[in-house]
C-alpha cells in the first residue's frame, strides 16, 4: 500500500470515531466512556475492511486505545488473550502445520482423487471432500484450502491442458467453481472450519451464555452441510458444464503422486495419531470435561514432544501469530462493547422501529440483511464482529429461540464468502487462477447463495429442531 493510501486510510478510521462521537447521539444506558470504545471499535472494523495497517497491528492499536480512553484497565484490554478459544486456533494452526509439513494433508487428498477422480464431476466432490477432512482440524481455510486443494486442481486442470484463458473451459472454470463453493460449506460444517468460527461460539458464550461445542456445531452443521456439497458441484457443472467430462488421467496423477510419497512414514503416522485423539477428545468433551482450548494445545505440545513440528515450526507460523493477536484483542472489544450496554442500546433501537413486527418475520428479514450483507466485508470476521451480537440482541429479545439465532447466525456467515471473489482468505487465491471471469464468478455466487439458503433454512432448520436446538 503506498504511503498517499495509508494515509487516506487513516484518515477514513479518523473520520469514522468522529462521526459516531459527534453525529450519532450518545444512548442514555451508556457512559461516555463505553461510546468511545464504541467509536474505536466501528474505526477498527473499517479499519479490517480498508487495510491501512495489517490485522494484527490495527487490533493492538485499538486495544491500546480502549485502555486509554475506552474505560477499560489495562489488564481488562489484554484480557482477551487469555482467553482459551483464542489458544485454541493458535494451537490448531499448529496441527495444521504438521498436517501440511508431513504431507500428510497431501495425502488424504491425492486418496480422494485417486479413488473418486475418474471424471471432472468426481474431482470436484473428491477434493470437496477432502476439504471437508482438513477442515476437522485445520481452522485455516487458506491453509487447507489454498496450500493443498488448490495447487491438486490446479495440476488436474493442466493435466488436460486447461490453462487459463481460451482453454479455461476444459476443466479449469468448473473446478475452480465447483470446489470453491463447496469449501465455503465444509468451512460452515466445523467449529475449526475456519478461524472465525471459535470466536462465533465465544460471541455466542461470552454475550448471550449460550454454549455451542465442537461436537455440537458437528452434528449441527453435518446433514444440511452434506446436502449442500452433494447438490453444488453437480449445480455447478449443469449452469458451467466442462468440456472434458471423462478424466481418468486425474487418479492416475494421484495414484503416481502417491506412488512417489511413498509409504507413510513416522511423522505422518504421529500426525495421524494426534489428529484422531484430539478430534475424539473434542467429540468428547462434554463427558471429559477437557476444554477444547487445552486439548488442542496438548496435542501440539505431543507434535514438539515426538519432532514432528520444532519449536522453530511454531517461531515461524506467522499466520497463527498473527491471528493470535487481532483474535484476541477483537475477542476483547467485542465483548466491552456488551458490558458497556452498546448491543443492548442498538437492540432498543432497533426493535422500537419494529413494534409490531413478530420474532419470525423480524429474523427472516435480519438472516437476509446479515448475509448478503458480506458483499461489503472481505472478512468474515469481520462481518462477525460487526453485526452478529447486535443482530442477536435484537431478535433475542424480540423472543427468538437462541439456539436457532446462535447457530445461524455464527454458521450462515460462512458461506455467504461464496458470493464474491474477497469473501473470505482462500477467495482471492482462488480467482488469481484466474479460470473464472469476473461475471460468471459473481453470477454462480448469486444463484449458490439462493441454494445455500434454501437448504439451511429447510433442511438445516427441520435438523436443527430434531436435535432440540430450537
Amino acid at each position: 500500500m503506498t504511503a498517499k493510501r495509508r494515509l487516506l486510510g487513516f484518515a477514513c478510521l479518523v473520520a469514522i470515531y468522529i462521526i459516531t462521537q459527534t453525529l450519532i447521539p450518545r444512548p442514555a444506558i451508556v457512559t461516555p466512556a463505553g461510546w468511545r470504545l464504541f467509536g474505536i471499535f466501528a474505526a477498527t472494523i473499517v479499519g479490517l475492511m480498508l487495510q491501512p495497517l495489517p490485522g494484527g497491528a490495527l487490533v493492538l492499536t485499538a486495544v491500546t486505545l480502549a485502555a486509554m480512553f475506552g474505560g477499560l484497565t489495562v489488564e481488562q484490554a489484554l484480557a482477551g488473550w487469555a482467553d482459551s478459544s483464542v489458544w485454541l486456533v493458535l494451537a490448531a494452526y499448529l496441527i495444521a502445520r504438521a498436517l501440511i509439513k508431513t504431507g500428510l494433508a497431501r495425502r488424504i487428498a491425492l486418496g480422494f482423487v485417486r479413488a473418486f477422480g475418474k471424471s471432472s464431476l468426481g474431482v470436484a466432490y473428491s477434493l470437496a471432500f477432502s476439504d471437508m477432512v482438513l477442515a476437522a482440524a485445520i481452522p485455516s481455510n487458506g491453509a487447507r484450502s489454498g496450500g493443498v486443494i488448490l495447487p491438486i486442481m490446479r495440476s488436474i486442470a493442466e493435466l488436460y491442458e486447461s490453462h487459463p484463458g481460451e482453454t479455461a473451459a476444459l476443466l479449469g472454470t468448473f473446478l475452480t467453481t465447483s470446489v470453491y463453493q463447496s469449501i465455503c460449506v465444509t468451512t460452515a460444517m466445523f467449529f475449526t472450519g475456519q478461524a472465525s468460527n471459535p470466536l462465533a461460539a465465544a460471541i455466542a458464550l461470552k454475550t448471550f451464555h449460550y454454549n455451542i461445542t465442537w461436537t455440537s456445531w458437528l452434528v449441527a452443521g453435518s446433514l444440511p452441510g452434506l446436502c449442500s456439497i452433494a447438490v453444488i458441484p453437480w449445480l455447478v457443472m449443469k449452469l458451467s458444464p466442462p468440456k472434458i467430462r471423462r478424466t481418468p488421467e486425474a487418479a492416475s496423477f494421484a495414484s503416481r503422486e502417491l506412488a512417489a510419497m511413498g509409504p507413510m512414514r513416522w511423522p505422518e503416522w504421529a500426525t495421524t495419531g494426534v489428529f484422531i485423539a484430539v478430534c475424539s477428545l473434542w467429540i468428547t468433551s462434554k463427558s471429559t470435561h477437557l476444554d477444547i482450548g487445552l486439548t488442542a494445545l496438548m496435542g501440539a505440545c505431543a507434535l514438539l514432544l515426538v519432532g514432528v513440528i520444532d519449536w522453530e515450526d511454531v517461531k515461524n507460523e506467522r499466520a497463527a501469530w498473527d491471528l493470535f493477536v487481532w483474535y484476541g484483542g477483537l475477542l476483547r472489544l467485542g465483548k466491552a462493547l456488551g458490558e458497556a450496554n452498546v448491543t443492548t442500546a442498538f437492540a432498543q433501537n432497533v426493535g422500537s422501529h419494529f413494534g409490531g413486527a413478530g420474532w419470525v418475520a423480524l429474523f427472516g428479514g435480519a438472516l437476509l440483511i446479515y448475509f448478503y450483507a458480506h458483499y461489503g466485508f472481505a472478512s468474515i470476521t469481520a462481518h462477525l464482529l460487526a453485526m452478529f451480537a447486535p443482530f442477536a440482541t435484537v431478535l433475542l429479545a424480540k423472543g427468538a429461540p437462541i439456539g436457532l439465532v446462535m447457530y445461524s447466525f455464527a454458521i450462515f456467515a460462512n458461506f455467504s464468502a461464496g458470493l464474491t471473489h474477497y469473501g473470505t482468505t482462500p477467495s482471492p487465491m482462488f480467482y488469481a487462477a484466474d479460470y473464472v471471469p469476473f461475471g460468471k464468478w459473481w453470477g454462480i455466487g448469486l444463484l449458490m447463495s439462493f441454494v445455500n439458503l434454501l437448504i439451511w433454512t429447510t433442511v438445516g432448520f427441520a435438523w436443527w429442531k430434531f436435535l432440540g436446538i430450537w
